[in-house]
């Protein structure tokens, strides 16, 4: 199977180094979580390093995943993009801050 790129309004070099960029921001956003994770299984009493996960795959993996597979994969407008990935960082920020300052008593 032969990977086909079109591109439309830039250089396809240019088009492949953020399509490039993108992948290795997922990768090194999954490879945190998956740490925070294996943080949280060691000790599961402290759910505040789950949800400190969870946040950080909502504020960075996620988003990424969304502006590039909505666009390739569905017809979703750039408004409605927009509100996806505005929305999930929102939660993903809210999930931080729970972790941060103890939705749980301490």
């Amino acid at each position: 199977m032969l990977l086909q790129l079109r591109v439309t309004g830039a250089d396809s070099a240019v088009a492949l180094g953020v399509l490039g960029l993108s992948l290795l921001s997922i990768t090194l956003s999954v490879i945190i979580a998956a740490t925070l994770v294996r943080g949280y299984l060691q000790s599961p009493r402290d759910t505040g390093i789950l949800v400190l996960a969870i946040g950080l795959f909502l504020l960075t993996t996620v988003p990424e995943l969304l502006r590039i597979g909505l666009p390739t994969f569905t017809a979703v407008g750039t408004s409605a993009r927009a509100v996806a990935v505005s929305g999930c960082q929102l939660v993903g920020l809210a999930a931080i801050l729970w972790a941060i300052y103890g939705g749980e008593s301490r």
